[in-house]
């Protein structure tokens, strides 16, 4: 695939008009802001920085890219994804995750022969690493695209929780660039050895969402 048609594809996929529900969860950010650990612009560069280099979503980056190398082979995306729910955090991180999973691979079969791509419940990691490396999509490329998406999310869904305004989003979404990049291109070399997280708090905010009420998000 030429680098036109896989941006384009990539756009596609991870745009947020794409069913996959993403604006539905925050991923334990609606927590913080009501416990004051995410209050401003600046908690909140911090918080999501943390999240990319060192927390769920650096996991989600190996999954991808191992699910990535694996596309074409069934059982081993299987393994990834089964090791992929087992780490995820909190009953909502696994509900956030595979849900979303779901309506990307609903969605994507538009761009796939039938079956070709893995049944229900992958996570949303897996099932976007293994559609890029069925399409030929570069791996940094995809995990690029993956990453600001999440980071995009994170930001309308601070914007909605009004810890930031428009602007405000738009300043981090450029700021956060080098650390997308950098996660991205540690994560197109690693492998499953480097899993591992040390967001504590995140972690924490994600459970204690699960009683959070009101609330306006679904983790």
């Amino acid at each position: 695939m030429d680098s036109t048609a896989g941006l384009l594809r990539l756009m596609s996929w991870l745009s947020p008009v794409f069913p996959t529900g993403g604006y539905a969860y925050s991923s334990g950010l609606e927590q913080a802001a009501v416990a004051g650990t995410v209050m401003d612009r600046n908690t909140l560069g911090n918080w999501l920085e943390c999240l990319l280099r060192a927390g769920p979503q650096w996991n989600d980056a190996v999954f991808f890219a191992a699910a990535w190398r694996s596309a074409g082979d069934g059982e081993a995306v299987l393994s990834i994804a089964e090791l992929a729910r087992a780490m995820t955090g909190s009953a909502e991180r696994l509900r956030e995750t595979t849900d979303q999973g779901n309506g990307f691979l609903e969605a994507a079969e538009s761009w796939f022969e039938q079956d070709a791509l893995p049944p229900r419940d992958t996570p949303l990691c897996a099932a976007v690493g293994t559609a890029c490396g069925l399409q030929g999509i570069a791996l940094e490329d995809g995990l690029a695209a993956f990453l600001h998406a999440f980071v995009s999310n994170q930001l309308q869904a601070a914007i909605r929780l009004s810890i930031t305004g428009q602007r405000g989003a738009a300043s981090l979404l450029a700021d956060l660039e080098p650390a997308i990049a950098e996660t991205a291109a540690h994560a197109a070399s690693s492998t499953l050895d480097d899993l591992g997280t040390s967001t504590v708090l995140a972690d924490i905010a994600a459970m204690q969402h699960e009683t959070l009420e009101p609330r306006l998000f679904l983790s």
